[in-house]
């Protein structure tokens, strides 16, 4: 995470539903084999506890459970042009949120792999309303068993909680303003607009 003090995040309602919203992660292991990373959708099971699922040839799935996992969840992100700021001695940089989650992962049973499945099915489902919700049950029976045997579900209890917003805070109200309109300018409304609200989410 960025050492700057002035971008570090420390709400965790916040950072909880910048990570619910966006959903996807990158998840860290170092494995016999060498540092890996794969990448999957996550759910909220609990306050603290987060659900996920991976192919079982996955490089990372025969060394998850019971091991210690680095989650990181990025947000908008974008360049910041020095041209931007109509100050002098400015250089470039980069701004973006990102929120790092850290705990034990453990590998779940056919239920629990089926329970992750339905609540991220239906998280995603209840977004796209007024469209009718997706269930299992719409699919031939026994065919949902059949294709989750091609993956393995994984839960991970959170015990660390990290998270940046590099959003121009260390700038005058006044400058991040005119960056966010460069930012925007260039084609990232949603970057820009995180900016000129200081970076609430």
């Amino acid at each position: 995470m960025h050492p700057n003090r002035l971008f570090e995040w420390q709400d965790r309602a916040e950072m909880r539903a910048f990570v619910a919203g966006e959903s996807f992660a990158a998840l860290f292991l170092a494995t016999p084999e060498g540092p890996r990373v794969a990448h999957a959708p996550v759910v909220f099971l609990g306050e603290q506890r987060i659900g996920f699922h991976l192919a079982r040839g996955n490089a990372l799935t025969p060394h998850l459970d019971g091991a210690r996992t680095l989650i990181v969840v990025q947000g908008p992100h974008g360049y910041v042009s020095p041209d931007y700021y109509g100050i002098e001695d400015q250089v470039p940089t980069w701004n973006y949120l990102a929120v790092e989650l850290e705990g034990v992962a453990r590998q779940t049973d056919e239920a629990g792999l089926l329970g992750i499945i339905d609540a991220l099915s239906h998280e995603h489902e209840r977004r796209l309303s007024p469209k009718p919700i997706w269930m299992r049950d719409k699919m031939t029976p026994g065919l949902v068993d059949k294709m989750a045997r091609a993956i393995t579900g994984f839960t991970l209890n959170i015990d660390t909680w990290r998270g940046t917003r590099k959003l121009g805070q260390n700038k005058t109200e006044e400058v991040r303003h005119r960056a966010a309109d460069g930012v925007e300018a260039a084609g990232n409304a949603e970057l820009a607009a995180l900016m000129r609200d200081s970076g609430k989410v």
